[in-house]
This record gives structure tokens, sequence and C-alpha cells, in this order.
């Protein structure tokens, strides 16, 4: 049986496309977005090889998943395909209708057929104004106050609907912003860092659209790709959440980590200018309690802010592939 991928041109599904394949074999991982994958001339670490299967379709068209999922014996999902956070806010009702209307089908098509499990991200988006802001609880208050947030909490309990009512095994994370310098940004509040990072390399300044203060979750994508990877292989009688999990990594402000650039890069400077992604961001944590996802199967991040701005300078001086356009299309990896 193959795994399927979808957003898998996207921020987190064309590195998580990587891995699956290192471990299952290039044949058995079968990505699928709007568009083919980066050509070796654009992106050399991501371009496919001749044996890697790849599905060019949209999640919303019933029938072309079906194909795809009967034609590759489909065995096992993980759903990336999502609009994001400032995106949505651009185009709700796509927003809405890919976010909601993709996973829906997803979870249709897999109940009626031998698909063992379904990962499915969330997100930090799903918390609101009321929300406890630090150390939030698994289980709290959640009013999301974007489209996006609208749809990862719609999802969630859609998730744990199928799984109550269908038996469905579908498991989800809670991720929060995500830095990663292979892919670039695909339209998340939490970009700022990412952004800030790919300058400060460049040796060039950087002007924030957050408030220097705001601090907000986030995780290097190693540690999101093991933390999914981990709770994919978690024993099904372990979980006791099927809505979504928590996951915390780190937690920092633009500030902070302008501060920690500057110990390893004392000439780079950092300007702010806040702007619409401000409102997201005062609506959101600035830590969560993964307390359960400790307990249940094993959640432990590796990489703390000074690693992880270590890390992200080192590969990105090094000359790491340059950040593709991913364009404003359907099928991002759903980050925050």
């Amino acid at each position: 049986m193959r795994i399927l991928v979808t957003g898998a041109n996207g921020q987190i599904g064309s590195e998580l496309v990587e891995v699956l394949r290192e471990r299952h074999g290039t044949g058995q991982v079968v990505g699928l977005d709007l568009n083919p994958p980066p050509m070796a001339t654009d992106q050399p670490s991501r371009a496919p090889s001749s044996n890697a299967p790849f599905e060019v379709a949209d999640v919303r068209n019933r029938e072309a998943l079906a194909d795809v999922l009967d034609r590759h014996e489909v065995g096992s999902i993980y759903h990336l395909a999502s609009l994001l956070s400032a995106t949505g806010e651009q185009h709700p009702d796509r927003a809405w209708d890919v976010n909601m209307s993709g996973l829906k089908t997803i979870l249709d098509l897999a109940r009626s057929r031998p698909v063992e499990k379904v990962f499915w991200p969330s997100s930090i988006a799903v918390f609101g104004p009321t929300t406890p802001r630090e150390d939030t609880p698994q289980n709290t208050v959640l009013d999301p106050t974007t489209m996006y947030g609208v749809t990862k909490r719609s999802g969630e309990l859609l998730c744990r609907y199928y799984h109550r009512r269908y038996d469905l095994d579908v498991r989800s994370l809670r991720y929060p912003g995500l830095l990663s310098y292979k892919t670039a940004p695909g339209g998340g509040t939490t970009d700022y860092a990412i952004d800030m990072l790919t300058q400060a390399a460049a040796g060039r300044d950087y002007t924030c659209f957050l408030k220097p203060d705001t601090r907000l979750p986030m995780m290097y994508m190693p540690d999101a790709i093991q933390g999914t990877l981990a709770l994919m292989d978690a024993d099904a009688d372990a979980l006791s959440v099927r809505d979504s999990y928590n996951t915390g990594g780190l937690s920092f402000s633009p500030e902070e980590l302008a501060a920690t650039i500057q110990a390893r890069v004392p000439s780079f400077s950092c300007s702010y200018a806040p702007d619409e992604r401000q409102h997201i961001a005062e609506n959101w944590p600035s830590s969560v309690n993964d307390d359960a996802a400790r307990t249940d199967w094993g959640w432990a991040p590796e990489y703390d802010l000074e690693a992880t701005t270590a890390d992200m300078l080192d590969h990105l001086r090094e000359g790491a592939p340059e950040h593709g356009d991913i364009a404003e299309g359907e099928h991002k990896s759903a980050t925050a």
C-alpha cells in the first residue's frame, strides 16, 4: 500500500515527501498538488527522480482523487493542502472551499477504502482572544478570528466525528509557525521569522510586519516532521486526543529572534512596521501546553531558538536552494 501526500509542493509537504521516500522508498510515496513538482533547474534538492509518483489534481475533485487512491492503492494519507491565515483573509470563500471541501472529500473517500490512517494538520489559529495566552491548555476555549482558524477548528471537529462515527483513524497536530530554509513561506502570519533569517543570511536588514514584543509559538521543520511521523507511528489505543494535539516547540518574539541573529550577524538590524497581520497574531497564544502529546506518543522537540537560528543561518549561507516562488494557489502545506 502506498502513501499519498496532498499539498506536496508546499512548505511542509515538500520536506515530508522527501523523508517519507527515504523511509519507505521513492516509489511508495505519491505526491499530489495543483502544479507539477519543481524541476531540477529550479530547485535541485526538491526535484523528483524518474520513479517518484506525482499527480496533478485539485483536492476538491472527488473523481480525480478517487482515481488516485485506487490506481496507486493508497493505504495512508497525509492531507496537507490548505490556504493559510493571511491568504485566507484575502480570499475567505476560497479558503473555506479548499480547506473544508478538500478535507471532507479526503475523509469520505478514505472511509470507503482500505485506508489505514489519515493525517491532517490543524494550527494555533484555532485559538482566539478569549483563549489563555500563556501555556494554552489542550482543552480550552476555541474562538478563532480568521477564516483559516474557523476552517481548522471545523476540520478538527470533522476529523473527530469521522473517527467516532466511522472508526476512521484520523490523527492531527496543531502546528505553530514553522521555520524552514528549504521552501518559501506560504502566506502565514508567522512567516516573518523565515523572512528575517533569510535577509540576515544575505547581509540585509529587515522590516518586520509584527510588533517587536509579539511572542508566538514556533517550530523548526525537522521537529515538525519528526513529530508528525511519531504521531502516525503511535499505537491507536494510546491516543487520547482525536481532534488535534497541541505541540509546542519554540516561543519567541521578533525582537528575541533579532537579538539571537545579531549574536551571529552583528551588522544585522531589524525595524518594525506592523500591518494587518498584527491583529491576527494578537489573537493567538504566546505558548502552548503540549503535555498530552508528550504523554501519549512521546513528543519531544530537539531544537531551541539558538540551535534553530544557527542551523537556519548556516544552511542559508551555504547556498541552500533559494526559496522558490510558490504561487498563491490552493495546495500549500498548512501552518499558521
